[in-house]
């Protein structure tokens, strides 16, 4: 079976981050990655696609956004990729991972359900310390995956509830986007 690929949609992504940065009490990176995680996954099982389109890799801490994580360290200064300013017109970054949101998110790049998962997923991880939300994110699609590697889509899928016939719908979409957005 052809496995599941997503585009990282860098919009969404950064005004998703600023939406949860600015409802969070605790801004440090560990709180947001956790919170779009459970947002991307529940939002995935849902809807056939996640908000950000980030790949999750399996860290010891639990799933990290492997392009937002980049984001972060570029804004940090030590991330391979140097921010140019882009990104840092967004979010600074204090105490080595603390995110400032400097803009407010417009929330006319997400979609309706979008904002419904991130909303609901602030309220329900939001207040989570931070042993709690990481014995949390340690669910199947996590221990199903080499530390420091890739979660499957089709693992994140299966934690959310989804079943065999829906990851090959979804594969098969996933090939027929691919297609498309490379002109076949």
């Amino acid at each position: 079976m052809k496995s599941i690929t997503m585009q990282f949609n860098k919009e969404k992504a950064i005004n998703a981050i600023l939406l949860i940065a600015y409802k969070l009490t605790r801004k440090d990176f560990h709180k947001i990655f956790k919170i779009l995680y459970f947002a991307d996954r529940e939002h995935f099982v849902n809807y056939g696609r996640t908000i950000t389109g980030d790949k999750y890799f399996a860290m010891n801490d639990g799933p990290v956004p492997s392009n937002i994580y980049d984001i972060f360290k570029s804004i940090r200064g030590d991330g391979y990729f140097k921010d140019d300013g882009y990104f840092s017109k967004y979010f600074a970054v204090s105490e080595w991972d603390i995110l400032v949101p400097l803009m407010q998110p417009d929330l006319d790049c997400l979609s309706k359900s979008d904002k419904t998962f991130l909303e609901k997923c602030i309220e329900l991880y939001g207040d989570m310390t931070w042993d709690a939300i990481k014995e949390k994110s340690h669910d199947y699609a996590w221990h199903s995956t080499t530390p420091n590697r890739q979660i499957r889509f089709e693992d994140i899928i299966l934690e959310a509830g989804g079943d065999e016939e829906y990851i090959a719908y979804l594969a098969e979409q996933s090939i027929l986007s691919n297609l498309t957005a490379n002109g076949i």
